[in-house]
């Protein structure tokens, strides 16, 4: 009845704001933001803020929720708030920073990262977006400044010489560039973004089978950035590879398929190989981008004259002119095309225009019929094309041009650092890392790869019962809340709470509001419902499987928690200690678990993973071994195991399993394949 009563004022915190546990429920709601769960910790930040506004945690956690979520203007509002309580925190003025860089405001955001480098002049991450707001103003030597010091205080941060290669480029000094590529490569050759910087100077140079071979490098490492192959078409293309060109652009369209780059080129391609009928297809595409492209026009009105469309031809020939009436090729081609369809008069007409044209050109006479109508058949600007005239700049507008090959703008391509802005305080390895546990949850993230449903019999018998109200899925791949679903698992709390006062012994009622408490990151009040469970029905081995999960999710946090302690970042935070017995009571739910559901895979394979934290890998494979034995197709296992044997140094059978995971469907495994087989 307590626990009830409890909630009742976490539900209704108008009713008593200083009544409720600020403690508890901040707490709840970073655990909520840690987990990504971003909508449900905001509304537990609002209940803290309600009750002491006064405080600057509440605050600034939620300025950190609501730039995950991309409200750039009340993650600023929200850290002004929190630095006006308490001006001494970095990471208020480190998030600020960012959400004022997100809203264009870089000298505003310089500020905040000066103040910041005040109290903690030697974080990397304030350097880093220092760095980055001076490539935005074209500030070279204060950008130049910054990563001497970051260099200084990180000599092998292999982002401070990408980026120093970065402004050395835009002040034309590929010399120098390429040093700081070469360096950056020498650090870090798994690094995909070294390779690829250093291939962009040989573009530039020249060099494009040396670019080539870099870009090779880069696409071996990271298969998902559509850049490395749009980059390696170009080198190709340069040495006359024209089909290898295609073929990098058709995968570079498979990773990103509105790029305009990609469909222009390979429909240029696509033509020059007589592959007509399909280049007219990227055509097609790029104007539903940009209808008003004159040079895809164009392009489609000549591929369609080619295919005998000759009124199609016409249409898009007289869409340029209109728009360019001094395009001379415009006209020759739109005769041709009405010549070929019958037009004899329509054809004497445009080449007797092509004719006065050059007349008048000869003459020296001004052809502009209106001060509106562009010119630019005649409007050659030697900076948008390179020394051979095979490719011209995305904004070149010269129709002269149409035949040639796009590159990026270079504002275009000075986003490849200014878009690596780094914000979030409780980041975590983005490097190499386990498939999740398995989780019984109402919810679950849909994949567009892997499209399988997990079972087990006892589940699905409980599902049939419909003892619960939603359909438990077991499921590795949790979906955070939306604000409905929120609003609907805190009013089942009540309601359960009201069934479990008539019925104190009904242990699936517990377990219902078990799982409503983990929804809301309620974790401790989990664990208490889902030992009230165990202690009703001992034979109940979701509630065990359950309570291991959550337990080991509130120590992945606490230990979080202690790391960010440790870098001092952000203040306010109490250390917790975690010890190897919070993780032996994990295991020994576990273990209860295997004891009364043997045929229960998802328990060996999360026992797995705990021993895999462990760093107990040997005990960890057997695991993975009884759940593969039990399920040949659980890729998740076969992933962890491919990796557990990589820590082991069993690189061989680490790799056949990683590509047995690839092969059922986690697509990631073929980027750790890569990076752990030398070429």
């Amino acid at each position: 009845m307590m626990k009830k009563i409890s909630f009742f004022l976490l539900l209704f915190p108008t009713v008593l704001f200083a009544q409720i546990n600020t403690d508890r429920v901040m707490a709840i709601a970073r655990n909520a933001l840690y987990f990504e769960d971003y909508v449900l910790s905001i509304q537990y930040f609002n209940q803290v803020i309600n009750a002491k506004p006064y405080l600057y945690e509440p605050y600034f956690y939620r300025g950190l929720a609501k730039i995950q979520l991309d409200d750039f203007q009340g993650a600023e509002n929200d850290c002004d708030e929190a630095i006006q309580r308490n001006p001494f925190v970095v990471g208020a003025y480190q998030i600020r920073g960012l959400a004022r860089i997100r809203q264009n405001k870089y000298d505003e955001a310089i500020d905040d990262y000066k103040i910041a480098l005040k109290y903690a002049p030697e974080n990397i991450t304030l350097w880093h977006n220092l760095t980055l707001c001076h490539l935005q103003k074209k500030d070279y030597e204060g950008a130049e400044d910054d990563l001497g010091k970051l260099l200084a205080i990180a000599p092998r941060y292999t982002r401070g010489y990408l980026m120093r290669g970065e402004v050395a480029l835009r002040q034309q000094d590929t010399i120098r560039a390429l040093k700081d590529f070469d360096k950056a490569i020498e650090l870090d050759r798994y690094d995909a973004d070294t390779w690829a910087s250093r291939a962009m100077v040989r573009l530039q140079q020249g060099q494009y089978a040396e670019a080539e071979t870099d870009l090779d490098r880069a696409t071996h490492l990271n298969n998902k950035n559509a850049a490395h192959y749009i980059n390696r078409a170009l080198a190709r293309f340069h040495q006359n590879n024209l089909r290898g060109a295609m073929t990098d652009y058709d995968i570079a369209l498979e990773v990103e398929p509105n790029n305009f780059i990609g469909h222009y080129n390979r429909g240029l391609l696509r033509a020059q190989v007589g592959d007509d009928n399909r280049a007219i297809e990227d055509f097609d595409f790029v104007l539903k981008i940009e209808p008003d492209n004159m040079m895809a026009t164009f392009n489609r009105g000549l591929l369609k004259a080619q295919t005998g469309d000759y009124r199609g031809a016409v249409s898009d020939y007289t869409t340029v002119i209109n728009e360019y009436p001094n395009f001379l090729a415009g006209y020759y081609h739109r005769a041709d095309a009405r010549r070929k369809m019958g037009d004899r008069r329509g054809a004497d007409a445009d080449e007797l225009t092509v004719m006065n044209i050059q007349l008048d050109k000869r003459a020296g006479v001004s052809t502009n019929t209106s001060s509106t109508n562009k010119d630019l058949a005649d409007n050659t600007d030697d900076e948008e094309t390179d020394e051979d005239g095979k490719t011209r700049k995305k904004s070149d507008k010269n129709m002269n041009n149409y035949r040639k090959i796009v590159i990026a703008d270079s504002s275009e391509a000075e986003q490849r650092y200014t878009s690596d802005y780094r914000g979030r305080v409780q980041d975590r390895n983005v490097n190499v890392k386990l498939e999740p546990m398995y989780v019984l949850s109402y919810y679950e993230k849909l994949s567009d790869v892997k499209r399988i449903v997990h079972y087990h019999k006892y589940i699905d018998d409980l599902n049939r019962s419909r003892a619960l109200p939603e359909r438990l899925r077991i499921t590795n791949a949790e979906s955070p809340l939306t604000e409905e679903q929120v609003q609907k698992h805190f009013a089942m709390i009540d309601t359960h709470s009201g069934a479990i006062v008539t019925d104190e012994r009904n242990a699936v009622k517990r377990f219902a509001r078990a799982l409503d408490f983990y929804l809301v990151q309620d974790f401790s009040s989990s664990v208490d419902d889902l030992t009230q469970v165990i202690l009703l029905d001992d034979t109940f081995y979701p509630a065990y499987f359950m309570r291991a999960l959550v337990r080991c999710k509130q120590l992945e946090y606490q230990r979080a928690e202690e790391l960010q302690n440790t870098t001092a970042t952000i203040g306010g935070a109490t250390k917790t200690e975690v010890n190897a017995m919070d993780y032996d009571i994990v295991k020994s739910d576990l273990n209860k678990v295997i004891n009364l559901a043997p045929d229960f895979v998802y328990a060996y394979y999360n026992r797995g993973n705990l021993l895999t934290m462990l760093k107990d890998y040997r005990a960890a494979i057997v695991d993975y071994d009884k759940a593969i034995q039990l399920n040949p197709d659980f890729a998740e296992a076969y992933f962890n195991r491919g990796l557990t044997h990589i820590y082991l140094g069993n690189n061989k059978q680490g790799i056949t399993d990683l590509s047995k995971a690839g092969e059922l469907g986690i697509v990631s495994a073929y980027n750790i394949i890569k990076r752990f087989t030398e070429q």
